[in-house]
C-alpha cells in the first residue's frame, strides 16, 4: 500500500507533464504557422506611404529679343511625399521639394523687368523647403479635414504636377505664369465626394501683394521669402469637380482674398482683393486625351498697388513693376497615344507608349489696367507647342518639344524654345 501511495502521485505528475508537452507542441506549431510577431518597424512601414517624382530639362533658345541667350540644363524639381497613418483615422503628411538642384541664394538675370540687371533672391530655406506639412482626419468619403500647409484647391497644376500627368517638358506655361508654382499656403480644408461630385473648401493665408508684377500678375505673391507667413489677411478657396473616371473630370474653382495686410510693411492704404476664377477639364477617349483650362483674375486697386510697390526697398528683391488690374489666359492640349511601340521596334517590352501632342497657351498678365498704369503689349503672349512623350515603363518618361511663343510687341516678339526632358514618378 505504501508503494502504491508513493507511485500514484509520481504517475499523475508524469501524465500532467505529458499533456502539457503535447499542448505546448500544438501551441508552438500554431505560432510557427502564424509567423514571427510583427516588429515595431514593420508596423511603422505598414502605416507609411511614400512617393517621389522629379524632372530634369535641357533648353535651347532662339529668341529675337535675346539672341545670345545660352542653352541651359535645369533640374526643375525633385519631390518626396509621405503620409503616416497614426490611428483613429488621423494621419500626418508632408512634402519636401528640391527646386533647381540648389539651396540658399539664387541669382537670376532679368532682361525684361529689371532692365538687364542681375536679381538676387534669398528665400527661406533656400530652394529646399517643406511644400506641404500638416494633419489629416479622414472621417469618411463624404467629409475629410486637413490643416497645416496645404495645397490651394485651384486650377490643374496642384492636381496634376507629376511629370507623367502632363505632356510638356516644363509645367504647363499659362498656369505656371499666372499662378504660384505648387501653390501651398497655411490653412485648413474640408473635402469629400458624393457620388461623382468632389468638393473642396479651404481658408488659407492670403497672398503678399508686394511681389505682384507685370509679367506674372500674382504668381510671386506666395509667402516664401521670410521665415514666417503673415496671417493678417486670410483667403477662401472653393472647388467642385464632376468626375468621369480615373483622372478625368470637369469643374470650376474660385479664390478670394485681400493682399494688403500680408505685405512686409503697412504701406498700402487701400484694400487689394484678389479674385480668381477657373474652368478646367481633363478627358480621355482612347487613343486621345484632352485637357483645357481657362483662368481669369482681378486685382482691386491695382494702380495703388503699383505705386506702393515702386517705393519698396531694393533689399526686398521684388520686381517693382506695374501690376495689371486683371489677367486672363486659356490653354488647350491634345495628345494622341500610340501603344506597344517597343514590340514594333523588335523589343519584347509590352509597356512602351508614345504620345504625340500639340498645345496652345494664350495669356495676358495685363489684360486690363487701372489709373495711369500703361498696358505693355509684351505681356500678351501666345505659345504653340508641339512635342512627343515616350514612356518605356509607367514610372519613367522622356519628353521633347518645340515651343513657338509670340507676343503683341511691335518688334522682337518671337521666342522659340527647343527642350528635352526626363522625368520619373514612383509610388
Amino acid at each position: 500500500m505504501k508503494i502504491k501511495f508513493i507511485l500514484f502521485p509520481i504517475l499523475l505528475l508524469l501524465l500532467v507533464m505529458n499533456a502539457a508537452a503535447q499542448s505546448n507542441d500544438t501551441l508552438l506549431n500554431a505560432l510557427m504557422k502564424l509567423g514571427p510577431p510583427p516588429s515595431k518597424f514593420d508596423q511603422l512601414l505598414d502605416n507609411l506611404s511614400l512617393r517621389s517624382y522629379g524632372m530634369l530639362n535641357y533648353y535651347n533658345y532662339d529668341w529675337q529679343i535675346w539672341p545670345d541667350r545660352p542653352s541651359n540644363i535645369d533640374m526643375e524639381r525633385i519631390v518626396f511625399e509621405g503620409e503616416y497613418k497614426i490611428k483613429n483615422k488621423f494621419s500626418i503628411f508632408g512634402e519636401l521639394e528640391f527646386e533647381h538642384g540648389g539651396t540658399g541664394v539664387t541669382v537670376e538675370f532679368d532682361r525684361f523687368e529689371e532692365f538687364g540687371e542681375f536679381e538676387t533672391d534669398v528665400e527661406k530655406g533656400g530652394e529646399i523647403w517643406f511644400e506641404e506639412f500638416g494633419l489629416k482626419y479622414e472621417h469618411n468619403k463624404y467629409l475629410n479635414f486637413s490643416a497645416g500647409r496645404i495645397r490651394v484647391p485651384f486650377a490643374l497644376n496642384n492636381f496634376r504636377d507629376e511629370p507623367t500627368e502632363f505632356f510638356t517638358t516644363n509645367l504647363p506655361e499659362m498656369e505656371a505664369t499666372l499662378l504660384p508654382t505648387a501653390w501651398t499656403e497655411y490653412g485648413a480644408q474640408i473635402k469629400g465626394q458624393m457620388q461623382n461630385w468632389k468638393y473642396y473648401l479651404a481658408t488659407v493665408t492670403s497672398l503678399d501683394g508686394s511681389a505682384f508684377n507685370s509679367a506674372n500678375f500674382i504668381r510671386r505673391g506666395i509667402q516664401k521669402r521670410f521665415e514666417y507667413s503673415n496671417a493678417e489677411d486670410m483667403a477662401v478657396a472653393a472647388r467642385i469637380d464632376y468626375t468621369m473616371g480615373n483622372e478625368q473630370f470637369i469643374g470650376a474653382s474660385i479664390y478670394y482674398g485681400n493682399s494688403r495686410n500680408n505685405r512686409p510693411k503697412r504701406d498700402l492704404k487701400t484694400d487689394a482683393y484678389v479674385t480668381m476664377f477657373d474652368l478646367h477639364a481633363v478627358y480621355e477617349f482612347e487613343p486621345i486625351e484632352i485637357s483645357a483650362l481657362m483662368i481669369y483674375g482681378e486685382l482691386q486697386n491695382s494702380d495703388k498697388v503699383t505705386y506702393a510697390n515702386r517705393n519698396l526697398s531694393n533689399n526686398l528683391n521684388v520686381k517693382r513693376t506695374p501690376v495689371g488690374a486683371s489677367a486672363m489666359g486659356y490653354a488647350i492640349d491634345v495628345g494622341l497615344e500610340v501603344y506597344d511601340l517597343l514590340p514594333l521596334l523588335g523589343c519584347k517590352h509590352p509597356n512602351g507608349e508614345l504620345v504625340l501632342f500639340a498645345r496652345i497657351d494664350s495669356y495676358d498678365t495685363m489684360h486690363q489696367v487701372a489709373g495711369e498704369v500703361a498696358d505693355n503689349p509684351r505681356w500678351d503672349r501666345t505659345t504653340l507647342t508641339y512635342g512627343v512623350n515616350f514612356q518605356p515603363i509607367p514610372e519613367v518618361i522622356f519628353k521633347g518639344q518645340y515651343a513657338l511663343r509670340t507676343n503683341q510687341a511691335a518688334s522682337l516678339n518671337k521666342e522659340n524654345t527647343l527642350s528635352f526632358g526626363i522625368g520619373y514618378y514612383i509610388k
